[in-house]
């Protein structure tokens, strides 16, 4: 039986949902300030449209959030370095998380309300867990670099949203000085050989 494809209306008003959606998390000044019924409103749909569409408040931010994240997406899995796959694995990790950095400054709340949205783990949202294998893959292929499953997430961890809302948004840190100090605490992690198993005796 050949797959159905979504009606005509149903593309118009997912496309109306993400765009309204996108536009309130980025005027918003907390993500919670965001409700459904804010976003079907300025969408003009019912909330019954959004909740057949995306499941609950959670389905339709990831749904947002991959939208976004489409263009990065596409740049990392077959775009030209640094980012793509033909870049130098030392080259590589910086500009991958300097991607994501980036990423999360540009869409600030709806990454916060993103990775606070559920009661799970945020280490098991599928978005985290495709950055954690990507990482873990390239620091894999860099010398000295023991242990790539817990050093990707240790990178990671400078660029999740609360702390990127709070060095940016309270703090009031520059883009450009938060992005040149990832990229020094990435570049120290890399530079350092691996550590001698006496060190933990001493």
């Amino acid at each position: 039986m050949p797959e159905r494809r979504p009606r005509k209306d149903a593309t118009r008003n997912r496309e109306a949902v993400l765009a309204a959606a996108d536009a309130l998390f980025a005027r918003c000044d907390s993500p919670e300030d965001v409700t459904m019924a804010d976003i079907a409103t300025a969408a003009g749909v019912g909330k019954g449209t959004l909740f057949r569409a995306f499941g609950d408040r959670a389905g339709l931010l990831r749904a947002l959030y991959e939208a976004r994240l489409e263009p990065v997406r596409k740049a990392v899995e077959a775009g030209p370095p640094p980012l793509g796959p033909g870049t130098p694995p030392r080259e590589r990790v910086p500009a991958l998380l300097d991607a994501v950095l980036c990423f999360k400054l540009d869409n600030r709340h709806l990454a916060l309300a993103l990775e606070e949205s559920g009661s799970g783990s945020p280490y098991l949202a599928e978005h985290y867990q495709r950055w954690h294998r990507l990482l873990q893959a390239v620091l894999g292929q860099v010398p000295g670099v023991t242990d790539s499953d817990f050093t990707s997430h240790a990178l990671l961890a400078a660029t999740r949203a609360d702390l990127v809302e709070y060095l940016a948004g309270t703090q009031r840190v520059p883009r450009e000085r938060m992005r040149a100090q990832l990229a020094e605490f990435t570049g120290r992690v890399l530079a350092r050989g691996p550590v001698r198993e006496e060190s933990a005796e001493e």
